[in-house]
């Protein structure tokens, strides 16, 4: 967003070091809209921080953790009806529908519009209004973002604490008239005179997430949950990041980014894009086997890369977020011991269950659950009494900085090089452990076909295989078939573009037992995947790309894995296949005129060499 120029009527209540006048004049608008108790502009300090989450403890929305068992840290329990992302409450108002495309929802802006002014003409009465500038990626960075989100939620203020840089120091660097992405979020549940609030405040009836392509705004009212209201997260990350990047040349997807060290000392950085459930995480943070000494892995980022060309011909890339917004069930010391070390302390949880000696717990966390917990919904529970004690979706919120992965370079504004994009889904069949595309656009055409398999969690059905390209079908902000094209664009604007591979973790074998044991042994993989980069490691050429074989990876520590185990997992099947490159068309069909022509021809070609 530009300065209009001098702010009119300035009743914004901004401190001195807010110096921006369009910034104070858009806030004056927003509080005249939504009629706010008061107005609190976020300068992002510990003592603010504090401040705020002793009122939310004050307020029942908190419950303070034992101090010695969980320091500093709380467990905050949402409405049963405020618990998730809202894909399809979640909008894209572009200025016709063809802009938007098939995967995503559309609604005329100007009818948007009328919708968002009858939503919060007084939505904030009785309520405080919270102003938070923040950035997504280290301030200063020609690779950052600054937004600056509105809020009547002090839930959101704290959580944008720590997934953002957030406060004073980003409202100076903004100036007189730096440019900045317009948020806007309400709970929809204003205050009449006396009444008492709810610890979870939340419109029950009415949800919405909007983004705007075109002004780069994002409007969201109803829910106080996650990725609905701490709107640098999927809404500026990467809907509207996602516009940003195609139309100034460069990448904004939903992708964590890791390090390999190898043990002569030579880095190399990966990003890699997984749909929920497929082990992001933990592979972000994954620890080699004891067999692999010397090799060290690292975490730049768990959830979002934006990427951009550098001067040297490779592609940068930064993770936007100062935090994790992760996912709580299944995580454990076996899972992730990086991602339980970083919980130690300083952690807001959400969804979780309580001990009753003050601390969490979660589905998956210790082999036996505790005797007796208060579960998500404040109520007792016990072992076998029918129902979980954390939510599916139960998250926590923390401070990337604690974790001990962290690469030393995590926050240089300059960002690291890319040596390989990894594409990978839940597949119990078909789709080898491991493949090299042959050429970007092949890589590209790995992408936008990616499929994995549904999960409870997900979508309450099991094993139904949903197309998610790139993993960014939530998450795209125009038209999947163009984002295909701006994909295709990017692979020539650089001398060296990273090599693309597709791997799949999850393929079973005839009794229905996971093949490959997966975790830290994934590093086998991704010691393969850098050796390909760097010209020192073999395969052999496949009708879908290249294939190591089972002398290619090296399987000192891991000898009970057998060969034939291993053929198994990289066996293509050309009469599995050709039903696969069928099943592409359940996203592709759509496109019409959006479908890129490569991406049309290599599937023709995919199917004449697997039909030979």
């Amino acid at each position: 967003m530009n300065a209009p120029g001098a702010a009119q009527n300035d009743q914004s209540q901004a401190p001195a070091w807010v110096r921006h006048a369009g910034l104070r004049q858009w806030v004056t608008e927003v509080a005249q809209l939504a009629k706010p108790e008061q107005i609190v502009w976020c300068d992002g300090s510990d003592a603010e921080y504090d401040r705020l989450c002793a009122e939310l403890v004050q307020a029942g929305t908190f419950v303070k953790l034992n101090e010695k068992l969980r320091p500093n840290s709380y467990l905050a329990r949402s409405h049963p009806s405020d618990v998730a992302r809202m894909e399809e409450r979640t909008f894209i108002c572009s200025e016709t529908r063809d802009q938007a495309g098939p995967t995503n929802n559309w609604i005329a802006p100007d009818e948007m519009r009328a919708t968002l002014r009858r939503l919060f003409d007084g939505c904030m009465r009785g309520r405080t209004m919270y102003v938070m500038p923040f950035s997504m990626g280290p301030i200063g960075s020609h690779i950052a973002q600054i937004g600056v989100e509105i809020s009547d939620s002090a839930y959101v203020a704290v959580n944008m604490k720590l997934m953002t840089r957030m406060g004073r120091p980003v409202a100076e660097w903004l100036g007189e008239d730096g440019d900045f992405v317009p948020c806007v979020h309400s709970v929809g549940a204003p205050l009449a005179p006396g009444q008492a609030d709810v610890a979870w405040p939340s419109n029950e009836k009415e949800k919405w997430i909007v983004h705007f392509p075109e002004s780069r705004e994002i409007w969201s009212y109803g829910s106080g949950y996650g990725g609905n209201a701490l709107l640098g997260k999927k809404c500026l990350a990467l809907r509207i990041a996602s516009v940003m990047a195609r139309d100034e040349g460069w990448l904004a997807e939903h992708m964590l980014i890791l390090g390999v060290e190898s043990p002569d000392g030579q880095k190399s950085y990966v990003a890699a894009a997984f749909p929920s459930a497929c082990g992001k995480t933990n592979f972000a943070m994954l620890i080699p086997p004891a067999a692999f000494p010397g090799w060290k892995i690292t975490t730049i980022g768990e959830d979002i890369a934006w990427i951009k060309p550098g001067h040297d011909g490779r592609f940068y890339a930064i993770n936007p977020e100062a935090g994790f917004f992760g996912v709580a069930p299944g995580t454990s010391q076996a899972t992730n011991p990086n991602a339980m070390k970083t919980l130690a302390a300083n952690v807001i949880f959400t969804n979780v269950a309580l001990t009753p000696e003050g601390d969490v717990w979660w589905e998956g966390m210790t082999e036996s659950p505790p005797a007796k917990l208060t579960d998500w919904q404040g109520k007792a529970w016990t072992p076998g009494c029918g129902r979980t004690a954390a939510h599916a979706n139960a998250r926590f919120t923390v401070a990337a900085a604690q974790c001990p992965s962290m690469d030393s370079k995590w926050e240089d504004a300059g960002g690291v090089p890319i040596s390989a994009f990894l594409f990978g889904g839940r597949r119990s069949s078909t789709v080898p452990l491991v493949v090299e595309a042959p050429s970007w656009e092949d890589g590209v055409y790995m992408g936008a076909t990616l499929g994995s398999e549904t999960t409870a969690a997900i979508t309450g059905k099991v094993g139904v295989v949903r197309r998610d390209p790139m993993a960014m079908l939530a998450f795209c902000g125009y038209n999947i078939g163009d984002y295909f094209a701006h994909w295709l664009k990017m692979g020539s604007v650089t001398r060296h573009p990273p090599r693309i591979f597709r791997v799949n973790w999850f393929r079973k074998d005839a009794n229905g037992k996971f093949i490959w044991p997966g975790f830290g042994e994934n590093m086998r993989v991704l010691a393969w995947i850098v050796g390909r980069c760097h010209g020192t490691a073999k395969g052999i050429d496949t009708p879908l790309g290249i294939i190591p074989r089972y002398e290619d990876l090296d399987w000192r520590g891991l000898e009970q894995f057998r060969q034939e185990q291993y053929e198994e997992l990289v066996r293509v099947d050309s009469g599995a296949w050709r039903r696969e490159v069928e099943a592409h068309d359940e996203l592709l069909g759509k496109l019409g005129a959006h479908l890129p022509g490569d991406l049309a021809s290599r599937r023709a070609r995919l199917q004449e060499t697997l039909a030979a």
